[in-house]
Order: C-alpha cells, then structure tokens, then sequence
C-alpha cells in the first residue's frame, strides 16, 4: 500500500501506517459528514423559516455549528497543507517550519527526556538492572554473549595496528629484561639448581652425552686435532696422543656420568657452586652480566619475539572465536554467567554497577548534547517535508478529526445558547 495523493504521496506505507491511515479515512469521514448534515439543516431551516418561526432556533443552531466546523476543519487543514491549495498565510505550517520544528523537537527531547535523573530513573523503575542481570545469569544467553564478546575481540585487535602493538610489546619486554641484573638472577637459579644434588641428573645427561659424542666422533675430532699438532712432532706419535687423549677422555666422561662421588665430578659441582655466589656477589661478574643483556637487547631477534607473540595471539583469537566450543568462548561465558548471578545476588556489586552506570550516562548525557540534539534534528532535516507533514497527520489525524467533530457540536451548542439569550432579550 502506497501513501493517496497529496503529501506522501508514492511512499510505500508500513503495516502501522497503513492501519493510521484506515483509521484516519474513518474519523475524516465522520468529521465531514457531520459537517455536511449541518449544512443541510442550516440549508432546510433556512428554507422554511417564513413558514415556521421556530425553525430560527434551528437555524441559528447549524449556523453557529457550521461556524465551529468550518474554523476547526480549517485549523486542521493549515497544520499539514494550505486549504484548498489557497495560498493563505501561516498554513501549511508542518511543511514551511519542518526545519524550525526539528530544532525545537530536537532541544525538547533532549531536555526533557534525555537528562541523566530521567534516564537513572527510568531505569531504576524498570528494573533493568535486574532483568540484565537474569539474562546474563541463563546459560544459554552467556554462550550466545560470548560469542558476540569474542568477535569483538578479534575486531578491536584487528583494529589496532600491528605496528603499534609490536612496538608496545617491544617496549615491554625490553624494560622487564632491563629492570633485572642478569648476574644475580642466574647466580640464584644456578644456587637453586645445585642445591641438595638436584643437578645430578642433568650432570648424568650431559656426561652421557659427552661420552657418546666422543665415541661417535673420534675418527673426525682425532683428524682434526692431528691437523693442529706441532709441526716438529712426528705424525705417528702425534696420532698415538691424539689417540690416546680421545680414549682416555671417552673413560672419564663415562666414569664421572655413573660415579656420582668421582673426585672431577665432585670438583665439577664445587665449581658450579662457586659460580653461583660469584654470579651475585662479584661487581664484575655483574658488569660481564649486564654487557650480556645489553648484546642480547641490540639483537632484532627481541623485536622479532614481540611480532611473533602477536600474531600467534591474533591467529589463536580468530580461531576459538569460530568454535562454539572453543577454550575462549567457554570461559567467556562461564565469566558472563557468574557475573549475571553475582549482580543477581549481591547488594553491594548490584549498587556499585548502578553507581557506574549513572556516572556514564551523566558523562555521555552531558558531554553529548547536542550530539543528541543533532540526532533528531538531523534525522527530521533529512526528511522530505511533505512526507513529514504526512507522517504527522497518520500520527495526529484521528485525534485532530475528533476535534472537527467536537468543534461542529461544541458551536451548535454555543449557537443555541446564544439565540435562547438573544431571544430572551
């Protein structure tokens, strides 16, 4: 259904407007019958009125409800068009000042509605704090949250640039490394490692492995170290040293890795030992620390490690934001839920969100005003001026009509009481 001539005219009506406008025909139709019934009476009384002098009453009646007809069918007419397209002054009056209205309807919502006291209020004696909080509290709805809540994670990440956040990360990590003593730390790890023989298996490991290695390559370290002998020693001794050393070394290693109590593996862990104090007490073990640090800062592979993290972060977001059943989302709702059954139960947490609730809806109520003004203002503005008169009469049209008809009965009314005084006169 499409809006009849005139204004609006050609725009697809809603279901709702379609019903207004069927109601609208109704009451324009009583109001202009009405109207035209008085016009017969006042025509017949008129008519008549040398044969019966009583019709004077009659006459005076339908003149006076003409009148107040007339005017109020008029009035009506000049808010939402020009009567009978008569260029009239101050008619027309929603199509000529639909900007001026915009602005007055615009500052009247926003200080008459849109106050912090009214909003607090309207939401105190709704009990949307309550109801929020059962809705947050059903499982379902947390999981359905979640999601949404998840998404949004991946969206503000997608947001921030990669680069600032690598740079934060950077940043971080940098003043963490920087605000330890490299030194110390590794001097206590070390003291905790060694203490009450906890480094024995990892002295087992590596001396086994020592052991194997030379086994394994001895061939290639016996060239090796026969290359780099003396040149003035003669070549089959120097291989039978070389030999010899590799061997004698392979049975010492494999002795210190089964023999706990070997006097050099014993020296071994007095030396582990004693690095450990060294690392927290020596200046210059601590200066040797803190150059390391600092090599290990200027490498790129720190900037590198930041970036990394972050794309993995990014990569693992937007894949258990997709699965229902992903870690993420589960713990989403699990926090969604407890946090509606908590707001449900406990005073103090229930009077603390209302408290911040009101301290942003002063914040954005005020610091957003004429955000707020300019909302239906610019809405309104935006609007054909036509289809706005229309609009308003779909709104205000029955009601506007049944004035029509009070005003046709309210003159018959004065018109009568007039006449009778007239008369008595």
């Amino acid at each position: 259904m499409v809006a009849p001539s005139g204004p609006g005219a050609g725009r697809l009506l809603s279901p709702a407007e379609q019903r207004r406008s069927r109601q609208l025909v109704v009451t324009r139709r009583r109001a202009t019958g009405l109207l035209v019934v008085v016009t017969v009476i006042f025509g017949v009384s008129t008519a008549l009125l040398p044969d019966a002098r009583w019709l004077s009453w009659v006459q005076a009646t339908a003149v006076a409800s003409l009148v107040g007809g007339l005017a109020d069918w008029f009035a009506v007419t000049a808010l939402f068009r020009r009567p009978l397209g008569l260029p009239i002054p101050h008619t027309a009056i929603v199509v000529e000042r639909k900007d001026r209205f915009a602005d007055t309807l615009g500052s009247f919502v926003q200080e008459s509605f849109l106050t912090p006291d009214a909003v607090s209020a309207r939401l105190r004696s709704s009990g949307a704090l309550p109801r929020a909080a059962a809705w947050l509290a059903d499982d379902e709805h947390a999981a359905r949250l979640s999601g949404r809540a998840a998404e949004g994670l991946v969206g503000l990440a997608d947001l921030i640039r990669d680069a600032d956040v690598h740079e934060v990360l950077d940043g971080v990590v940098r003043r963490r490394i920087e605000a330890v003593a490299l030194a110390p730390v590794a001097g206590r790890a070390l003291q905790q490692v060694t203490r009450d023989g906890r480094h024995e298996p990892v002295l087992d490991a590596a001396l086994h492995g020592l052991s194997r290695y030379v086994a394994t390559h001895g061939e290639e370290m016996h060239r090796r170290l026969g290359a780099q002998s003396p040149w003035w020693l003669p070549g089959p001794l120097s291989k039978r040293m070389v030999h010899r050393l590799l061997d004698r070394s392979e049975t010492v290693l494999g002795q210190m890795a089964i023999d706990r109590h070997h006097p050099l593996r014993v020296h071994l862990t007095e030396a582990l030992e004693g690095l450990a104090i060294q690392l927290q007490t020596d200046p210059q073990m601590r200066r040797r620390g803190e150059e390391l640090k600092a090599e290990l800062l200027a490498q790129p592979t720190v900037r590198e490690l930041a970036a990394t993290l972050w794309e993995e972060v990014k990569g693992e977001l937007r894949d258990q934001s997709v699965q229902p059943g992903s870690e993420l989302r589960r713990r989403l709702a699990g926090l969604i839920a407890s946090g509606g059954r908590r707001l449900a139960t406990e005073a103090d947490l229930a009077a603390a969100v209302e408290r911040a609730a009101d301290a942003v809806l002063e914040i954005a109520l005020t610091s957003f005003d004429e955000e707020l003004v300019g909302l239906v203002t610019g809405t309104i503005a935006r609007w054909d001026a036509h289809d706005t008169a229309y609009r308003l009469e779909l709104l205000l049209g029955p009601d506007l009509q049944y004035i029509r008809i009070n005003g046709t009965i309210v003159g018959a009314l004065a018109g009568l009481a007039l006449h009778a005084v007239a008369a008595a006169a």
